[in-house]
């Protein structure tokens, strides 16, 4: 009776982990349709019979990102987005160009981990851990280093050279998103109530109102 109880237990919480876990693809390619009226968690298929050598196609990635901006740096996703035959293949990828002391400031991939490659230049890349420890784990980088950013996790990327720096990024999602920490705080819209930002914080409110009109 008891090894039968076991049985279950292991079984029930294999399944849970099965339907836990992104379906893999039940076809050879599935090309994101975006005009489809066919709502669901991701895009629905072309049809195969219209499908095209330039859907699996993107140009661009040799370009230099305009890192004009307040941030100093740019980034060029080649998601689902730009990119339709990625649907449902569970991949895609950046390029990240930064400006000097330019930064890819903390954010965080809902969807995806990333694994990051130095192309040129030097960069102080990071990740915060969960709470309760909030540990940061960080190492400056020069070119060819590689650095990985679990998914979820609060990360950043800074270049510390003289001269610009540029990355390229996988990222375990055809559409893994990205949350800039500081843009959803203070650029929620409409705004989160100040009263709770400033608790949150632990600063006056005119701070808040300051750090809300800079987003």
């Amino acid at each position: 009776m008891a090894s039968q109880s076991l049985f279950m237990v292991l079984f029930v919480v294999t399944c849970s982990i099965a339907l836990a876990a992104d379906q893999g693809p039940l076809q050879d390619f599935c090309v994101a349709d975006p005009a489809s009226p066919v709502l669901l968690n991701g895009f629905a298929c072309k049809n195969p019979m219209n499908v095209q050598a330039n859907d699996f196609f993107f140009s661009g990635l040799h370009l230099i990102g305009n890192t004009s901006n307040s941030a100093g740096s740019r980034v060029t996703p080649v998601t689902v987005a730009q990119l339709p035959g990625l649907n449902s293949l569970g991949i895609s990828m950046v390029r990240i160009d930064y400006a000097p002391l330019g930064i890819n400031p903390p954010h965080t991939h809902p969807r995806a981990s990333e694994i990051l490659t130095v192309l040129e230049g030097s960069l102080e890349v990071g990740f915060v851990t969960s709470n309760p420890e909030n540990r940061l784990i960080s190492k400056v980088l020069q070119k060819g280093d590689v650095f990985v950013f679990p998914e979820g996790l609060v990360h950043f990327q800074r270049n510390v050279g003289h001269y610009n720096a540029v990355a390229i990024a996988a990222l375990s999602s055809q559409n893994p998103g990205v949350i800039t920490i500081a843009n959803a705080v203070f650029g929620s819209k409409p705004d989160i109530s100040c009263d709770i930002l400033s608790k949150a914080f632990q600063v006056d409110k005119n701070v808040v109102y300051q750090l809300q009109a800079k987003f």
